[in-house]
């Protein structure tokens, strides 16, 4: 119950209402910030999500294909061991070399180059079109070195169809196990075109295809200039070939653009796959909605606290009349001194802490000699500036906070000294007296001792007068009639109530039985 009018207080405060004003849009701004931070998150978990899952479909697409690729190439090295092969006509011949060849989508040329780089059998024609292919950089891999398996070159143009290709060999031994010559495949880089022309990663966004030594076989967009460029030594390529699947944010080293790169190695071949998405693109959607919503939350947020500044502008206005009219209510208009509202709420607190803590309290009422005299003689005006002149006077007599100078009618002053023993009152009484008789209002012809005033005394305490607090004033306004009674200009201390005498009591008589 104690905390009710502590609430109610701290409720009616315009410090309260202001800062709740202000408090509840930053409340809004963060709630709104968290909202903002969780939607960009899930922007980026989108598409990670979608390029893991795109990544995932041209791996296989590629992986598939490459698979086919290889193992039309090994039929071919495999079928030439046929018996007869070398007596077969030469359109039987190519039916046995290339049996599984038709099947592979997007197949370029397929070869048999003998161990001097000529074509001996070609997939395409009867007889094989001719050309040295010697000097080709598979065809000296495979020379330098047995065991090889599949090798996947960089990107060429073929000499047959002038188109560009990414060739594929495996190594043909003789019996001896010495180089007999290469059998090579092609896929046309068009393939890859196509494959990844279909999907759109936005205006930033692109899809590459490299060489296990950093060489761009392919790339979405296409542009022609990046095709057979090395970047072996970008940063995000070593990553690519350290940790060979995953997924990071890192600047391009092709146009300086940050992207968020999704990389994979295909199968065992020596190929890496990245799709990259522009940061930008990402959050293009996200920084959208966070434009609009976070100028919508900024725009209200701001109109709440204008409105809330406003509103507490407003309560503190209202809160100064209701201060000055309840101190306009306890305060005397002619005077500016405390009236007598002001004074029966502080003496009633002074009494009961005076009751409490066994300390003393004295109570000064002064009353102007012959008031009505000036009145009836100079008029209102000269009275009211005696008055004012008095106020200033009394005021100036006393020093400490807690004492308390007031008007309570009329003529009539009041005094009222807390912690103050009958000694220190008439102390104040007499300073009184010595700053009343310096009082003058000159306008008027009223010189300096002409003003008196009567003073009656009473405290708490031993002399006082006064046993206890509400006693006090009782006793003062006695004590200033007898000051008035007693001639004027001075000042009479209350004298102390006689003692009540106690009932007598009737002796017991012992009245004999007759």
């Amino acid at each position: 119950m104690v905390r009710l009018p502590r609430l109610h207080a701290w409720l009616r405060s315009s410090r309260t209402w202001i800062a709740l004003g202000v408090l509840a849009p930053v409340g809004m701004v963060a709630v709104s910030g968290l909202m903002l931070a969780d939607l960009r998150r899930d922007a980026w978990d989108r598409a990670e999500q979608t390029s893991r899952n795109l990544l995932q479909v041209l791996d296989r697409d590629i992986a598939r294909n490459f698979e086919i690729y290889d193992l039309s190439l090994q039929a071919v090295v495999e079928n030439l061991a046929a018996p007869g092969l070398a007596q077969a006509d030469p359109r039987m011949r190519q039916l046995i070399l290339f049996d599984r060849a038709a099947t592979a989508r997007d197949m370029g040329v397929m070869l048999v180059i003998d161990a001097h780089g000529d074509v001996t059998d070609d997939l395409g024609t009867v007889p094989p079109r001719g050309g040295n292919y010697a000097d080709r950089e598979y065809f000296k891999v495979h020379q330098a070195r047995d065991g090889l398996g599949l090798y996947v070159g960089n990107p060429i143009v073929s000499r047959l169809t002038g188109e560009r290709m990414l060739p594929f060999s495996r190594r043909i031994n003789k019996p001896d196990g010495s180089f007999g010559g290469v059998a090579l495949g092609s896929v046309k880089l068009s393939y890859f075109m196509h494959l990844f022309h279909e999907i759109d990663l936005g205006p930033g966004g692109a899809i590459n295809l490299y060489g296990a030594d950093g060489t761009r076989l392919m790339r979405s967009p296409y542009v022609d200039a990046d095709i057979g460029a090395n970047i072996a030594q970008a940063p995000t390529f070593r990553r690519f070939v350290r940790e060979r699947q995953g997924s990071f944010v890192s600047t391009s080293a092709r146009d300086g653009a940050k992207r968020f790169y999704t990389f994979t190695q295909i199968g065992s071949l020596p190929l890496i796959l990245n799709v990259a998405l522009s940061t930008r693109d990402v959050e293009a959607a996200w920084f959208a909605k966070a434009v609009t919503i976070g100028g919508i939350t900024l725009v209200l947020c701001g109109l709440t606290v204008a409105l809330s500044l406003l509103f507490g502008r407003e309560l503190r206005r209202r809160e100064a009349v209701q201060e000055a009219l309840a101190a306009l209510s306890r305060t005397d208009a002619l005077t500016g001194l405390p009236n007598r509202r002001w004074f029966e709420e502080t003496f009633a607190q002074a009494s009961e802490t005076a009751r409490r803590d066994g300390r003393p309290l004295a109570l000064l009422i002064v009353d102007a000699d012959h008031f009505k005299r000036y009145n009836d003689r100079y008029g209102h005006p000269v009275g009211d500036a005696i008055l004012k002149a008095l106020a200033r006077r009394l005021a100036a007599s006393v020093h400490r906070p807690q004492d308390l100078v007031s008007r309570i009618g009329g003529e009539e002053f009041a005094i009222l000294l807390p912690e103050t023993d009958v000694a220190g009152a008439g102390r104040i009484a007499d300073r009184v007296h010595a700053e009343i008789a310096g009082l003058s209002v000159p306008a008027a012809g009223i010189g300096a001792g002409a003003v008196t005033v009567s003073i009656g005394l009473a405290c708490t305490g031993p002399g006082g007068g006064a046993a206890a607090a509400p006693d006090l004033y009782r006793l003062a306004d006695g004590a200033l009639y007898a000051a008035k009674e007693g001639g004027r200009n001075q000042t009479r201390i209350a004298a102390a109530p006689a003692p009540v005498p106690a009932p007598q009591r009737a002796g017991l008589q012992l009245v004999g039985r007759a």
